[in-house]
């Protein structure tokens, strides 16, 4: 009965939201059709989602750049008013396939428009949705620094189309295992959550769990090639600890898609072979590491010994060193002298000229899953 009359209060809401648009003009903020849209995709009903007008408010974003701001300004103005975790966990999958879209306009988004970051619902008792409540915050929050990501790359592509340097795509890859690590955090967690409507998220977070992995694996197999032993320190030290981030992280998606497949998301029944980073791979950043520390050192004691006048003289053939004050033959290994003013002793530095291995997959990774209906187009 108590189900029942939530169901007819919800759908009350809609109706008199609906109702409420039919009376505005269109103007630079508002666009009925699209407001109309956004209240069907949102309604208040568990049961489904409703794809066609959420394919509505995509197609109203793909064709013309001034929808965003009455995109914009309706869910802002739907999730801030809702007490409902239907209502802002479906205007959360929608903004996820706006996201998708990944037009240009959606630069101008930057962070989401609304904050969810401390949602609570108020129809139910917390015993009942606390699991509903940190399933939508943490939903929320990895679109929040999605959205951001994503304006950042637009923006940078469009400011600087040429190559990113090795240090910016460090940076970026490690930007995707935190939007990674951020997608593991979103699962349900209580008893009672096994509905239609958290299946339908939890699809479209493991199809974006497949497309954030793959350019993660596809960028560090790139990026090992130009990770050689004169690359600098910082950049080894920064790829050495993506690559044991991405090998944590490989065993952490192991995990989750065992849970999901258990709790019977269906884009999980398929557990993929998640790539796996051979130990010498590693071992050889290291060694890029160790290499550049040795030659720092040796540099430095090279920078003491001329400051003190001291000459090494190694080899199998020792030869006669001359100086202004004396002379010095073969047999003496070390000269100390402050007027040193010529040698026929050149100096040699050894330089490991073999080029660090590429990254080893034993198996190739392609993601050709497609995303579900919410969030492809």
């Amino acid at each position: 009965m108590m189900k029942l009359w939530k169901r007819a209060s919800g759908a009350l809401k809609d109706r008199k939201s609906l109702f409420s648009i039919g009376f505005s003009r269109k103007t630079s903020f508002r666009n009925p059709d699209l407001d109309s849209a956004i209240i069907h995709a949102t309604s208040h009903d568990d049961s489904s989602v409703d794809y066609h007008n959420a394919h509505r408010v995509y197609k109203c974003i793909r064709s013309s750049p001034t929808n965003l701001k009455p995109l914009v300004h309706a869910l802002s103005s739907r999730v801030t008013r809702t007490r409902s975790w239907i209502v802002a966990l479906k205007a959360l999958m929608l903004v996820h396939g706006v996201l998708c879209c990944k037009v240009p306009s959606i630069q101008e988004i930057r962070r989401l428009p609304f904050d969810l970051s401390d949602f609570s619902d108020g129809h139910s008792r917390p015993s009942k949705t606390w699991g509903f409540n940190a399933f939508i915050r943490a939903y929320f929050s990895f679109l929040d620094q999605y959205s951001f990501f994503l304006s950042d790359q637009i923006r940078r592509r469009h400011r600087k189309p040429q190559t990113d340097s090795v240090n910016q795509e460090l940076e970026r890859i490690q930007k995707l295992q935190s939007l990674l690590h951020m997608l593991l955090q979103i699962r349900p967690m209580a008893d009672n959550m096994k509905k239609t409507l958290i299946l339908e998220a939890m699809d479209c977070v493991v199809i974006e769990i497949f497309d954030v992995y793959g350019r993660i694996c596809s960028a560090i197999a790139k990026l090992l090639i130009k990770i050689h032993p004169a690359a600098g320190k910082a950049e080894a030290v920064m790829a050495l600890k993506i690559v044991k981030k991405a090998t944590s992280q490989g065993e952490d998606l192991a995990l989750y898609f065992e849970f999901c497949k258990e709790f019977g998301v269906s884009n999980a029944h398929e557990i993929p072979k998640f790539v796996k980073i051979p130990e010498e791979d590693i071992k050889a950043i290291e060694k890029v590491i160790n290499g550049v520390e040795e030659e720092e050192e040796t540099k430095k004691e090279e920078e003491v010994e001329e400051e003190k006048g001291i000459i090494l003289v190694e080899g199998p053939k020792l030869q006669t060193i001359i100086t202004d004050k004396w002379e010095v033959f073969e047999d003496d290994c070390l000269i100390t002298c402050k007027e040193i003013k010529e040698t026929d002793l050149p100096r040699n530095y050894n330089v490991d000229p073999s080029p660090l291995p590429l990254i080893v997959i034993d198996e190739p990774v392609y993601f050709t899953h497609t995303l579900p209906d919410l969030i492809t187009f």
